[in-house]
């Protein structure tokens, strides 16, 4: 079962799997890396649960040697390009800038990290030292061997760009704002405060959690945001205005005592299709 498993997922990464032309004069060094939800754990050293929290199917490598330098190249496959973005912009440094490479790229001096379609792709160099170039090559040339979308998700741009931190927006994967019934979608951190828009099903389902959220945080007033806003305040989410928009409920909190949660929540609608 096990070796017929490992041959799906190499079937699956046919025409997506690395190889060691994505850098002139790196040869192959032993055979092709497969992993899956299984064995992922036993590669990454314990550190693979990141990697579940957004859905990972598989996992394809190779590694790469020319004179003293070590190439390792692996793509991960995710569920959707909106999964595979948001595995991409939970790994980034958001003190170094990002790339155009495939629908997003970073690069460092011994790592680049990069995202198309449904696929992560990572190539990590060795020993230590300054790979930046080789490593930027290297990706340019296996974003080529990937098929899929090189547009980022929508949803990034509904966020007024104004005082966002770097690293924001992001997708959450579960429990947004540390809220289980929000159940996964994107936060944007501003130097004052946090915005947040989660997309249900149906405007139904999004009314009916929205319904949940004002049982949650009680003794607040109506707001007039989206198809139905609502004003309150908490003890850890501060200041905040939740609405509802068709099927996607968002909104701003923790607004500092002298600003408008109501306002940045107005602004955050005005954006939402």
């Amino acid at each position: 079962m096990r070796a017929l498993l490992l041959s799906l997922i190499g079937m699956v990464a046919m025409g997506q799997s690395p190889d060691c032309s994505i850098s002139p004069g790196f040869v192959q060094d032993g055979k092709v890396r497969q992993f899956d939800t299984e064995t992922l754990y036993e590669y990454m050293n314990g550190n693979s649960e990141g990697y579940f929290l957004y859905g990972f199917k598989s996992m394809t490598g190779i590694t790469c040697k020319k004179g003293g330098v070590t190439l390792i190249a692996d793509i991960s496959t995710f569920p959707s390009p909106e999964l595979a973005y948001g595995m991409f912009t939970g790994n980034l440094d958001p003190r170094l800038p990002t790339e155009k490479i495939g629908a997003g790229g970073q690069v460092t001096p011994r790592k680049v990290l990069f995202v198309k379609g449904q696929f992560l792709g990572e190539i990590a160099a060795e020993p230590e030292g300054e790979y930046t170039a080789l490593l930027r090559a290297a990706a340019v040339e296996f974003e080529k061997k990937i098929s899929g979308t090189t547009e980022i998700p929508m949803e990034l741009g509904w966020f007024p760009k104004e005082r966002l931190q770097a690293g924001s927006p992001r997708l959450v994967p579960q429990s947004v704002l540390g809220l289980r019934i929000l159940k996964r979608g994107y936060l944007a951190q501003y130097d004052e405060g946090k915005s947040f828009v989660v997309t249900e099903d149906s405007p139904a389902s999004a009314t009916a959690l929205f319904a949940k959220l004002k049982e949650r945080f009680p003794g607040g007033t109506t707001a007039q945001v989206g198809d139905e806003g609502y004003a309150t305040e908490d003890r850890y989410l501060g200041k905040m205005c939740l609405f509802r928009k068709g099927k996607r409920v968002a909104g701003f909190t923790n607004a500092p005592p002298s600003g408008d949660a109501a306002q940045r929540a107005t602004q955050l609608a005005a954006r939402i299709p």
